[in-house]
């Protein structure tokens, strides 16, 4: 049987259904581009190939579009070749996954080093990225698979072993000592989910942090940390959480330059320890510290050959330094402080925690977008659309401590696939987010929008720090117990990009999109008889339908666009064909496509309360209606639509500027007031549900 390709609000659905039984989780993760490793390696083994993978060739545009881009000196004379080709005897993980089998190749993405290096101080975790079972040895195929976590998913990504070769030596990352290759898999599998290497050029380390495990990361300006940012350190790499730490740079010259001490400016480091050790009978606090290079090591107080090792007990002293140029050094905690800039602590959520430790966080995860026209309303600044975003309501219930009234929560809002879109010239939208508390009157109900008026009189309750173009903004925030909206915004109006809002709480929350409930107050239909219509009404009528006495299709195009031209302060491209057969369907009580007299009647007092609405709306006697005017035009003729339906109206009857003409308006009115009608006389039990089969199914969708 051939398969049969969703339309696009179907595939929506249908992927929605299918995450809610639990597609996407580490266990049962989405097949990114639809390829199954297990029946691609069968299949190789069968044929005795190895294999080659079409959706992330062995070329050029594999590598890159600019700096990595097919005429880039970084790029000629590449081969791609296969680890046996590289040397005799190559191993996926040799003695497990150590620090040292990351060092820095050709490209830009210590970020993501850095959190890689990280991964291997948890087995747990690593394996999670990096499946058991895979080796160049026992039913090798050229076939490897990772899995990272995508904007609340998790996804299985195939890749074949082909890699950069270039001067004797791989392109990108590889092991120190060169014969160890799940270091280069992971970094080509995680290229080939953005698209290319050079996609991964530049970057902040909590990305790669997430995206291996799922967790939300917090940022501490280490010129303000907090008194007991040392304890916060401990407590985190007890729990396995994953930090790193950069140094700022002021300008772009500053840019992977080394400091005479030997720390690199602009550049990722993986926090991989913390230890206290007597130092001349004082404890002194060490942070231990991992550049991704694989070399170049701080040469100050607690370095490798530093004379500090000398005061300190020489079992711990063998134990902690080991005194070679790996990459991996300690330093004191107040040096720390004083040459980093900023420390990324990436906090696990609880299923990547193993089932002995204490669950951290209560979350929450809601996908969302950001579309012009309907939901890209900007930030506070754009008071007229700023209503539109997205909203989201957290109750919290339970305060952090007895006695005590404020419960800490985290809000972490992230922006998807940008990235992957960077070959296109798109790079990160300026994002954030505001929380204000729920209105008294709205307390305890989930359908709630609140609209422009709310926004215009209150304040905020709590914001992200800044607007930024990061993938991800994340805020600590701590509130009195009780009901709050989060609205997360791009920074201008009508920049669209997809998201996700993930709500961490220390206590169990709930939380829950606000949006309205879809439903329509539809006035009822007074249809007059033929006696009590005015006499004026039934001439025009006689006059307008001819001898059958019946207006078509046809007829009822010439009658509304010779109406409508004498209203010069409308915009308009007049009524179609279409319009107008939708129009008769609403109407049609008898069932022959066509109006009679009483019929005709009911529409033409239907378009002058369209025309009513219309205008009172039109705030600004453009002639045309916004799509926020539009949304509280809807809500004035009795139809209420959540988020979702009002993107779907925007695609449908907006121009390109995103306006509403009055043609449009009625059509979307007389369409939507179609279907409210027609699911309201199938539902008879009113329990919101119909039952179809496919004939019905089909008569009704193309009916209406």
């Amino acid at each position: 049987m051939e398969p049969i390709y969703a339309t696009g609000v179907a595939a929506k659905l249908r992927s929605q259904w299918d995450r809610n039984e639990g597609l996407g989780q580490n266990y049962n993760a989405v097949k990114f581009l639809g390829q199954d490793y297990e029946m691609l390696r069968a299949q190789c083994l069968q044929s005795r190939t190895l294999f080659e993978d079409s959706y992330f060739p062995a070329t050029a545009s594999s590598l890159g579009f600019n700096e990595l881009g097919p005429r880039s000196s970084k790029t000629s004379g590449v081969r791609w070749m296969r680890p046996p080709e590289i040397c005799s005897r190559p191993q996926f993980i040799t003695q497990g996954a150590t620090r040292t089998d990351i060092c820095q190749g050709a490209l830009g993405d210590c970020w993501l080093l850095a959190a890689i290096a990280s991964l291997t101080l948890n087995d747990n975790l690593l394996h999670r990225v990096v499946p058991h079972g895979q080796s160049f040895s026992e039913g090798y195929a050229g076939i490897f698979h990772f899995q990272f976590w995508q904007f609340g998913e998790w996804v299985d990504v195939v890749i074949d072993d082909r890699l950069p070769f270039k001067d004797g030596k791989l392109l990108f990352v590889h092991s120190a000592e060169g014969g160890e290759f799940w270091s280069a898999l992971v970094e080509k599998a995680y290229a080939k989910l953005n698209g290319c290497y050079e996609a991964l050029s530049g970057g902040s380390t909590s990305e790669g942090f997430e995206d291996f495990t799922g967790g939300v990361t917090e940022m501490y300006e280490l010129s303000k940390p907090p008194a007991d940012l040392y304890t916060i350190i401990k407590r985190a790499v007890e729990r396995g959480s994953l930090l790193g730490c950069s140094i700022d740079i002021s300008n772009t010259r500053d840019m992977e330059a080394v400091t005479f001490k030997k720390l690199v400016k602009g550049h990722a480091y993986s926090v991989t320890g913390v230890e206290e050790v007597n130092f001349r009978g004082t404890p002194t606090k060490l942070v231990r510290i991992r550049n991704p290079w694989g070399e170049v090591e701080w040469t100050g107080a607690w370095s490798d050959n530093a004379r500090e090792w000398d005061s300190v007990d020489p079992s711990t002293r063998s134990k902690l330094n080991n005194r070679s140029e790996d990459g991996e050094f300690w330093m004191s905690f107040q040096d720390f402080l004083r040459e980093y800039s900023r420390l990324e602590i990436c906090n696990l959520t609880a299923d990547a925690l193993e089932a002995s430790q204490i669950k951290k966080w209560s979350t929450s995860l809601y996908q969302g977008e950001w579309r012009r026209g309907s939901t890209a309303g900007g930030c506070r600044n754009y008071p007229a659309t700023f209503w539109i975003n997205p909203q989201f309501k957290i109750n919290l219930k339970i305060p952090d401590s007895a006695g005590k009234n404020d419960c800490t929560f985290l809000v972490a809002l992230m922006q998807k696939d940008r990235r992957k879109q960077r070959k296109e010239g798109k790079d990160m939208e300026t994002i954030g987010f505001a929380v204000y508390e729920v209105p008294s009157e709205f307390v305890g109900q989930p359908a709630v929008h609140l609209k422009r008026d709310y926004f215009i009189t209150h304040g905020s309750s709590a914001r992200s720090e800044t607007f930024i173009n990061l993938r991800e903004v994340s805020s600590r925030l701590r509130l009195p117990v009780g009901e709050y909206i989060i609205v997360p915004s791009t920074f201008e109006p009508q920049k669209e990009a997809n998201f996700v809002l993930r709500v961490f709480s220390e206590k169990p929350a709930d939380s829950v999109e606000l949006d309205d409930e879809v439903k329509a107050d539809l006035p009822k239909v007074n249809y007059l008889a033929e006696s009590q219509i005015d006499a004026g009404f039934k001439g025009l009528f006689r006059q307008l339908a001819g001898a059958d006495m019946e207006i078509s299709v046809t007829e009822l195009q010439t009658i509304l666009n010779r109406i409508i031209s004498k209203h010069k302060d409308l915009k308009t491209d007049g009524f179609t064909q279409e319009a107008c057969r939708s129009m008769i369907n609403l109407m049609d009580v008898d069932g022959s496509g066509k109006l009679g007299l009483t019929e005709f009647h009911v529409l033409w007092e239907k378009i002058k309360q369209y025309l009513e609405v219309f205008r009172k709306f039109d705030v600004d006697k453009s002639g045309t209606m916004s799509s926020y005017e539009l949304r509280m035009a809807l809500e004035s003729a009795g139809i209420k639509l959540n988020n979702h339906i009002f993107q779907l109206i925007i695609l449908r009857y907006a121009e390109q500027d995103l306006t509403v003409d009055f043609d449009n308006f009625v059509c979307c009115l007389v369409r939507l007031e179609t279907m409210f009608k027609t699911f309201y006389t199938l539902d008879t039990d009113t329990d919101g549900i119909i039952s179809l089969d496919f004939n019905q199914w089909l008569s009704l969708t193309m009916f209406v």
